[in-house]
């Protein structure tokens, strides 16, 4: 599904009830509740759902995984996340574009999203969330920057900037761990060169085995669609499936809670009695309401 993102749940719903698998672009639903009802309709009718969140398959964040979860790298201890972009006012002429009842919020929503999905995906359950978001610049409904400091299951610390007014347009990711600093920087889709890594003094050995598995390959679509036709192919569940979807759905309605309330949100606090369950803007924007063209 590559349409706006309010017909995403509708549409995703109607296939699920055809008996068929959905993968449906960022972000897959408006609200964490609207999530929960695809979840639903997809244990009834035996079909999968699945996000498509392509920076997790880039060569680079694969070797990142693995590296990691195989202990080479020691700890995280440390990250950074950021999505920095441009988009002009002309960018939301574009009718659904910077309302909350049609694209369900600003950056954080529609271009953080893949960044901070990566992040997550490498560093794994997030704990609690203490944000801010403002509307600085552009004539919309939603935030147009939003900042957010993290804390994860196993202690690691990070912090998440999401902005579409910064002329100098960048994604970067950093992550310190105990034996050596990965860092990536790109814009809309990374390859291998776009990454660099860092030994701790005594561990160069790090350096060399992150070279021996080099790429030419840019992150990007097919690498994710692969997965899902070998996931079809084998007869199981596609890759970022609801549950990997919803931590990160999950993370977006907590920051957006957070920023709204002035309250650090834990992991879980926001259930369906949560009006940031309904809707990313919850108990309302603090900014003033404007008239959306």
């Amino acid at each position: 599904l590559c349409t706006p993102p309010a017909s995403h749940a509708p549409l995703a719903l109607r296939c699920l009830d055809a008996g068929v698998t959905v993968l449906v672009e960022k972000p897959p639903t408006l609200s964490l509740a609207e999530l929960d009802t695809l979840a639903v309709a997809a244990r009834t009718s035996g079909a999968h759902v699945a996000t498509v969140f392509q920076h997790r398959f880039g060569a680079g964040a694969l070797r990142l995984r693995a590296m990691a979860d195989a202990g080479h790298l020691g700890r995280p201890l440390l990250a950074t996340c950021t999505t920095q972009w441009y988009r002009d006012d002309a960018y939301f002429d574009v009718p659904w574009r910077g309302r909350w009842e049609t694209e369900g919020g600003g950056p954080t929503m529609g271009h953080g999203i893949h960044q901070f999905d990566l992040l997550l995906s490498v560093l794994g359950p997030w704990e609690t969330v203490t944000a801010v978001a403002a509307r600085r610049a552009r004539h919309i409904e939603t935030e147009d920057v939003s900042m957010a400091l993290v804390t994860f299951a196993d202690g690691t610390v990070a912090s998440v900037v999401n902005s579409v007014v910064s002329p100098r347009q960048t994604s970067a990711l950093r992550v310190d761990y105990e034996r050596a600093t990965v860092e990536l920087e790109h814009l809309y889709g990374y390859r291998d060169d776009d990454w660099t890594v860092t030994a701790a003094p005594g561990h160069a050995e790090i350096e060399t085995e992150w070279g021996r598995s080099r790429t030419d390959a840019t992150s990007g679509h097919a690498g994710q669609l692969a997965a899902v036709y070998d996931a079809l192919d084998a007869g199981v569940p596609p890759p970022v499936a609801l549950a990997d979807t919803r931590r990160t759905v999950e993370f977006i309605a907590a920051l957006y809670a957070s920023a709204f309330t002035g309250e650090r949100v834990h992991r879980g606090q926001i259930d369906s009695a949560s009006p940031f369950a309904q809707r990313m803007n919850g108990t309302g924007a603090p900014w003033p309401a404007v008239t959306v063209r």
